[in-house]
């Protein structure tokens, strides 16, 4: 394989030999929004469709500070110790200027980033809603191909589309800050409502105790709560990324929990669930995408959004003709004068 290659049989064959590079290269070329490396992703993720996808795929989220990176890296290590091969995506909204925080998630990751069992992933999100790169789920059919099976997806906090994590993963765990029990830590009910597991992390030391008082206040709320599977309410427990107490526990929650679905068919279910969204995200984003770069579009787009913000012309009425400017291939469209 050449050293820049984009050839995505040559990827794929690197990749399923283990080749780190490639699989990171690979990647690089899933993200890219280049139209002819676009055409190479999609070679490279029809031939690799079929391979893995047995990988148990964890969303990780909480607000910043919680400490989910550490967290990743004990439990990620953890299981590396069970024989796993982990795979860790993590997603930075400023790695696109400066990169900041992709080097504090590498340097609280450092253990896991040098291990052999592992690979580390950083991208930026983007434009992208929902604290996930838009390539996100391509990242994980390639990583699950790689042979991984254990893929973790880190996310950058808590927001209003947060839960996008959910719609790719098999099971979502949320870490909370001790003493976050009062108005549930100012956390989206939806979030705590689709989240299959809550950790309580920082349960050390001082804050102990703390931790004991908030895992019993979220078990209490959560009795009013509607769960993501009827009849199960989510465990919360209490663990310390930082010394590695109750990371075992979680990891055989998570373990067991996954199991379950496996076994029960909901997991098959979900996937399927999730496939349909993919489909329909996919759809959306890549026809707006070729929407403003339509040549009619775009001639008259900047026009139309100064007379909208104007109060000169009504959303929906300009919403009507720009889509007849994109789909009219005669060109007879309604005038905007």
């Amino acid at each position: 394989m050449s050293g820049r290659t984009t050839d995505p049989e040559a990827l794929a064959d690197a990749m399923c030999r283990g080749v780190r590079r490639a699989l990171a290269r690979a990647i690089t070329l899933v993200e890219s929004t280049r139209d002819d490396d676009r055409a190479n992703a999609e070679r490279l993720l029809e031939r690799l469709a079929t391979k893995g996808a047995n990988a148990l795929r964890l969303g990780i989220t909480g607000v910043p500070g919680v400490g989910k990176s550490t967290f990743i890296n004990a439990l990620a290590l953890l299981a590396i110790g069970q024989g796993r091969r982990v795979a860790v995506l993590t997603v930075d909204p400023s790695s696109r200027i400066s990169g900041g925080s992709i080097l504090g998630d590498k340097t609280r990751m450092a253990d896991l980033a040098r291990h052999p069992a592992a690979f580390v992933r950083p991208s930026p999100a983007g434009d992208t809603l929902g604290g996930v790169h838009r390539r996100t789920r391509d990242a994980i059919v390639l990583l699950e191909a790689a042979g991984f099976d254990l893929v973790i997806v880190e996310t950058v906090g808590v927001g209003q589309s947060e839960t996008a994590v959910a719609e790719m993963t098999d099971l979502f765990a949320l870490l909370i800050l001790p003493g976050g029990g009062d108005e549930l830590q100012g956390i989206k009910r939806g979030i705590v409502e689709l989240a299959d597991f809550i950790l309580v992390n920082k349960a050390d030391g001082d804050t102990a105790a703390l931790a004991g008082r908030t895992v019993a206040d979220y078990r209490n709320a959560l009795r009013y709560l509607r769960g993501r599977e009827a009849g199960h309410a989510a465990p919360v427990l209490a663990c310390s990324a930082l010394t590695g107490e109750g990371i075992a526990s979680a990891w055989e929650e998570i373990r067991a929990h996954h199991a379950r679905l496996l076994d029960s068919g909901a997991l098959g279910a979900r996937r399927a669930e999730q496939a349909r969204s993919h489909l329909w995200s996919e759809l959306g984003e890549t026809l707006l995408r070729r929407f403003r770069r339509h040549p009619r579009v775009r001639a008259q787009l900047a026009d139309v959004e100064r007379r909208v913000s104007a109060g000169e012309l009504p959303p929906t009425l300009a919403v009507r003709r720009l889509l007849a400017l994109f789909t009219d291939p005669t060109g007879r469209e309604e005038p905007f004068e």
